[in-house]
């Protein structure tokens, strides 16, 4: 599992890899230790209500082998909780020039990317337009992790990059690219301090739709070209092609729907939670936002209900029709908060813009942030890992060696034949 929430750092040293996953068997650890209690490493094909059985496939390290391997899982209920997948809109060229920000794998590639750019930048012979395209970084979409990547980019720029990097520092820029207004679930009076503190320290923000994404620029509706070396989309997400696929009723926006107790209610034994199931039309209620504070108190809701079941002798398959589920699901917005970099962010407590509550932003902001975080990550050991590797950004810098190991085998190989 990947705490997203402080991936963007990651990208550019802040924080290291590790620090931001949890296994699987660390969140639940009878999933290591109980017997009849199993983690499979597959991807879900389909779903067969009827038989109530899942079809998988096994994955390896490359994805999906040539002759891969498939099997079954019988159940007797099924929880789906696949998330979701990031959105394009239909934009020609965005899944093969952008690079998301959802995995572990995103960021690694991020951090190469930048990194290769910074040092290809210094080449001789390169012109002047191509030093402006390579070292020009573009985000794509002003929410919180749009607005989190940028300001820690702009961080590690004027940090890090014009000390190690004096040959190319003033050709380093970052434009963020929003069609509305940056941070819109945020009130005006914080928005507009995110949008004065990220052109302070040289994030250019810019209004606009995307049209096309080429290998070297953007196109945007009004004709003009954005050259880039490095983009990054980060516009929202939506239902997966696996959500779509299934024979399940849809809530509006085309994620799984359900009922007031999660319950997928066409079939028997089914629920969903997260951000690929959303409530029914005839619910009466609204879809709920695509956050993890979201999930995680669906996923503590339903696990209570599934034991309201299991208490009622309605643990097996079919058996639950009449059982007592409790109260409806109820949730209440906690707030929400966003770094803007250089030790500033956004807190905003209110259940909503027109609620009352606590809504502020500058160092004490950033400091409830870091503390917040902190004590979301899941294990001690990853809550120390980021607690250390915060206090060593904060003395030494960021670390950004660039590591390639089939490069480092060649020159080994090469030494070896030497002697």
């Amino acid at each position: 599992m990947v705490f997203t929430p402080l991936l963007a750092s990651t990208c550019v040293g802040t924080l290291e890899f590790r620090s931001v996953v949890e296994p699987v068997s660390r969140i639940q650890s009878v999933l290591a230790t109980r017997p009849g209690s199993y983690f499979f490493l597959a991807s879900c094909s389909g779903i067969d209500t009827r038989r109530h059985e899942v079809y998988c496939t096994a994955a390896d390290s490359d994805g999906l082998s040539s002759n891969p391997y498939r099997f079954k899982v019988a159940y007797d209920k099924l929880v789906i909780a696949s998330g979701s997948e990031p959105l394009t809109f239909g934009i020609k060229g965005v899944a093969e020039n952008a690079i998301f920000l959802r995995e572990v794998s995103h960021a690694q590639e991020i951090r190469r990317k930048l990194l290769t750019n910074l040092m290809f930048s210094e080449n001789p012979g390169l012109s002047e337009e191509e030093k402006q395209r390579l070292l020009h970084c573009v985000v794509v979409g002003g929410g919180p992790t749009g607005v989190e990547f940028s300001g820690e980019l702009s961080d590690f720029i004027m940090r890090d990059v014009r000390q190690r990097y004096s040959h190319v520092k003033d050709y380093v820029k970052v434009t963020l690219i929003e069609a509305n207004e940056i941070l819109s679930s945020f009130d005006v009076g914080l928005r507009q301090y995110a949008t004065n503190h990220l052109s302070k320290y040289g994030v250019n923000l810019v209004r606009g739709v995307v049209k096309e994404v080429k290998p070297t620029e953007i196109v945007l509706s009004d004709g003009s070209h954005v050259p880039y070396g490095l983009l990054v989309w980060s516009t929202g997400v939506g239902p997966s092609e696996f959500v779509r696929s299934l024979p399940l009723p849809k809530s509006p926006g085309g994620r799984i729907g359900v009922d007031e107790w999660l319950r997928v209610p066409s079939v028997d034994d089914v629920f969903a939670l997260g951000d690929c199931a959303g409530f029914l039309e005839q619910t009466g209620r609204a879809v709920l936002p695509a956050l993890a504070q979201v999930a995680e108190r669906e996923g503590k809701y339903l696990a209570q209900v599934l034991g309201r079941i299991a208490a009622q002798d309605g643990g097996k398959a079919h058996c639950a029709v009449k059982a007592n589920l409790g109260e409806p699901f109820e949730y209440k917005h906690i707030g929400s908060m966003a770094s803007v970099g250089r030790y500033k962010a956004l807190v905003d407590l209110r259940e909503n813009k027109d609620a009352k509550g606590v809504s502020m932003a500058g160092f004490v902001s950033w400091l409830m942030w870091r503390s917040a975080y902190l004590t979301r990550v899941v294990s001690w050991r990853n809550r120390f890992y980021v607690a250390v590797n915060w206090a060593t950004t904060l003395v030494f810098g960021r670390d950004n060696t660039r590591i390639v190991f089939g490069r480092l085998h060649h020159i080994s190989s090469y030494f070896v034949n030497e002697e």
